[in-house]
């Protein structure tokens, strides 16, 4: 074999048995134990205590090689005097052997089961030098550092170094200190057989050492650190469970398993579940004194909190659902049948699916209490959810969890209360709904009510899809003008108008008065209330379209003879209440019904008007005076009502000679006022333009509007009169105040089968579909004989 390393060869050359090393290198000058255990070694072992005790030792090129061959071994080795041996008598023998010098074998061979190689010991120039001492005192310094950091070789080492003054001896203990398990390194320092180069060598291996004990220090600093506050974090954790549980406040230690199961069991949707299991392995991991701790906790209670799966058996008894209606609710025959309708629809398809139901009326006519029969005779829970005076997005789709305090929306709340997948949900006031920067809730509403969408809400906080198509959404509103147009196309309409006095009547008889005598502790018989009592709180106590009022004032009522008992202690006493002792309990009136004009008048004439708290009619002035042409509107006036007025007094202007004004009159020389009398009421509309337009028509010719006639419609340029809304309460209105004629348009005869019956038959309708009949019909002509008589 020849080496790899380049040498200067003595002329002298040596035969010596072979010791195969695997994976050992033995460097020259150190004093080593072997246990040679395989027989090539054992035999060159005892040929070599049969003559000179000299070996040379060979390190394998593969470790795991039992039985080398001669191209197994390395081409340089240790020539060492085998110093003492033992043998066992297990067919091993054990050794001490001190190395010599190095040899490179020059031929290999095998015989009598052993190695033999001749041998040659190279020359190694050990003369000192500038360039030797500076790598040696490198070395050095390199392998105090090592030892510092390391702490794993001896002081001993370091005094056996700093004494030597061979740069190769040097070099080859170092090696054999600090790379003694590294063994291809070993045979490459073995290898080289230049000092100078060897020491070099060394250097370069003690650098490549530190770098990674460097490594391995700031790993085992930041790993020990971590292990520590670990070890700090789990001791306070345990004793702040101890400091609990002798508090009596001992946590659950299964309540991450409690979590897991509940998921679990949830039947929630598959994206639910992995999120809900991300969250509970992150809160698996964190400390419960952390801050996100407590925010995750409260997710999984709100994510496990929700009714995934859980409904309520709906059913759709209609004739029961009307029992019910008709049990709770006096009148509302056509939003009655509206309902029934809707259930029937639901039960043959078996489906929610379908339009949002909106209940639309003034305010105390039952909307809300209509929603909770709704519910009850469908058997689904019941949740009301106030839209009044919400601004915020948030209130609707919920708070993103990266803000502190965040939480679902109040649909998801709801859900959550309702504790079924199908509940009855009443978005109650949605009409007051405002929007700001903080963003539109309307707008956020569009997809909770519309059912080709809602059955993947996602609200922000969960940020997970739930299914709201199963829900049974109503809304409701007192007009319909405020609600944004693209939230009222999702929405079906159900209009309830306000009560007739004979309705609030038997509202009061039948329901009112006995819950509040109930609700009071008072006996069926200790109060009593007559008719005329009833309707008197109702024309002169209430200024409303519902009950609302008129329960309070029973209340009062109520309290009041409650005390009466209390003080006389006589629970056997009765109180009849009537006209006469009206205001001992209720005290002064509280509104004066608008009268209608007693008699007829120049100028002055009676309108309908409509109002978020029913019907109402209104007397409209006009006047004339010197002036400019002026047209003069007070009584706080909208725009629309504006527009009216001088739409009227265009036609009028257009028609002065078949309108019979006075020949002198000119319109540049004479103004106008137009008044509509309680100034602090906003007053809106286009109804109003037939009254505005017969008021200044009798204030320009001097005719007289009779008292006894009511009139609506909105009129154009050509005298046309175009129909109105709100019928039934204008003529409800018009009803309460004795009016018995009632001028409409001709388009609006379609809405009179909404008017009760009771009420229609009291009054007398004149439909026109121009101004001069509704001239005609609000003038008294006078007869042959001179008496002034009406049309």
């Amino acid at each position: 074999m020849k080496s790899d390393s380049a040498i200067e060869v003595r002329d002298a050359s040596y035969t010596l048995p072979v010791i195969p090393l695997p994976g050992k290198v033995i460097f020259p000058g150190l004093n080593t134990p072997l246990n040679v255990v395989r027989e090539t070694g054992v035999l060159a072992v005892k040929y070599a205590l049969d003559t000179d005790r000299v070996v040379l030792l060979l390190n394998q090129k593969n470790k795991d090689t039992e039985s080398p061959s001669m191209e197994d071994f390395h081409a340089v080795g240790t020539i060492a005097d085998v110093v003492d041996s033992y043998d066992p008598g297990d067919d091993s023998i054990r050794i001490a052997v001190e190395g010599s010098s190095r040899g490179e074998v020059l031929k290999l061979v095998e015989d009598s089961g052993f190695f033999s190689a001749e041998v040659s010991v190279p020359a190694e120039d050990s003369s000192s030098s500038d360039d030797a001492s500076s790598l040696m005192r490198k070395a050095i310094k390199l392998l105090e550092r090592y030892v510092r950091i390391s702490k794993q070789s001896s002081s001993e080492a370091l005094v056996i170094v700093r004494k030597e003054v061979d740069p190769g001896k040097l070099a080859d203990y170092i090696a054999s200190l600090i790379i003694g398990s590294q063994s291809e390194r070993l045979q490459q320092v073995l290898d080289t057989i230049d000092p100078i180069e060897r020491i070099r060598l060394v250097n370069q291996f003690l650098d490549e050492e530190l770098d990674i004990l460097e490594l391995d220090r700031k790993i085992d600093s930041k790993v020990r650190k971590s292990i520590e506050k670990t070890h700090k974090e789990f001791y306070l954790q345990e004793k702040m469970k101890e400091i609990q549980k002798e508090l009596g406040r001992g946590d659950n230690p299964s309540e991450i398993e409690d979590l897991r199961e509940q998921i679990e069991k949830a039947d929630m949707s598959e994206e639910a579940k992995e999120k809900s299991e991300k969250e509970l392995n992150r809160l698996q991991q964190m400390p419960p004194m952390s801050a996100e701790f407590g925010v995750i906790r409260t997710y999984l209670d709100w994510i496990l909190s929700l009714p995934w799966d859980k409904r309520t058996t709906s059913k759709f008894d209609i004739q029961q659902a009307e029992e019910i209606l008709n049990e709770d609710h006096y009148g509302l025959e056509k939003p009655k049948e509206r309902i029934l309708e809707y259930l029937a629809v639901m039960k043959l398809v078996d489906k929610v699916k379908g339009p949002i139901l909106c209940f639309v009326g003034p305010p105390g006519v039952g909307k809300t209490s209509l929603g909770k029969s709704v519910a009850r005779s469908t058997d689904r829970n019941f949740i009301r959810m106030s839209l009044g005076g919400v601004r915020d997005e948030s209130e609707i789709r919920g708070h993103r969890r990266t803000y502190i305090g965040s939480m679902p929306g109040r649909i998801i709340q709801g859900i959550c209360d309702a504790k079924s997948k199908n509940p009855l949900f009443l978005l109650d006031e949605v009409d007051k709904m405002g929007s700001d920067f903080r963003g539109d809730p309307a707008s956020a509403l569009l997809e909770v009510l519309d059912p080709e969408q809602n059955d993947t809400f996602r609200d922000h906080y969960l940020d997970t899809a739930f299914d709201l198509s199963e829900v049974m959404f109503i809304t409701t509103a007192n007009t319909k003008m405020s609600i944004p147009p693209p939230l009222l196309d999702r929405m079906e309409i159900i209009e309830l108008a306000g009560y007739t006095e004979y309705e609030k009547s038997r509202i009061a008889n039948q329901f009112l008065i006995p819950k509040q005598v109930e609700s009071h502790g008072l006996r069926k018989d200790s109060v009593s209330f007559s008719d005329t009592s009833i309707s008197e709180i109702i024309n002169k106590y209430t200024r409303e379209a519902g009950v609302r009022n008129l329960e309070r004032e029973v209340t009062t009522v109520c309290r009041r003879v409650a005390k009466k008992i209390a003080v006389g202690n006589d629970k056997s006493e009765q109180f009849p209440v009537d006209s006469d002792n009206l205001t001992d309990y209720l005290g002064p009136e509280k509104f004066t019904r608008r009268k209608a004009e007693e008699h007829d008048e120049i100028g002055v004439a009676t309108g309908m008007v409509y109002t978020q708290v029913g019907g109402d009619i209104i007397a409209i002035e006009a006047t004339t005076m010197r002036g400019k042409g002026d047209l003069t509107l007070t009584g706080q006036l909208g725009d629309v009502m504006k527009e009216s007025a001088q739409t009227a007094l265009a036609y009028i202007q257009s028609r002065s000679k078949s309108l019979n004004l006075p020949d002198d009159y000119n319109f540049s020389d004479n103004s106008i006022h137009i008044h509509v009398p309680e100034g602090a009421v906003p007053k809106e509309g286009p109804s109003a333009g037939i009254t505005i337009a017969t008021a200044m028509i009798s204030a320009l010719t001097g005719k007289e509007v009779r008292s006894d006639i009511a009139m609506t419609g909105e009129i154009t340029l050509r005298g046309r009169v175009l129909p109105i809304g709100g019928l039934k309460e204008k003529v409800l209105a018009a009803h309460r105040n004795n009016i018995g004629n009632v001028i409409i348009p001709e388009e609006n005869d379609k809405d009179l089968s909404e008017i009760p019956e009771e009420i229609r038959g009291g009054l007398r309708f004149h439909k026109v579909d121009h101004m001069t009949q509704v001239l005609d019909l609000a003038f008294r002509k006078s007869n042959a004989s001179g008496q002034v008589s009406s049309n």
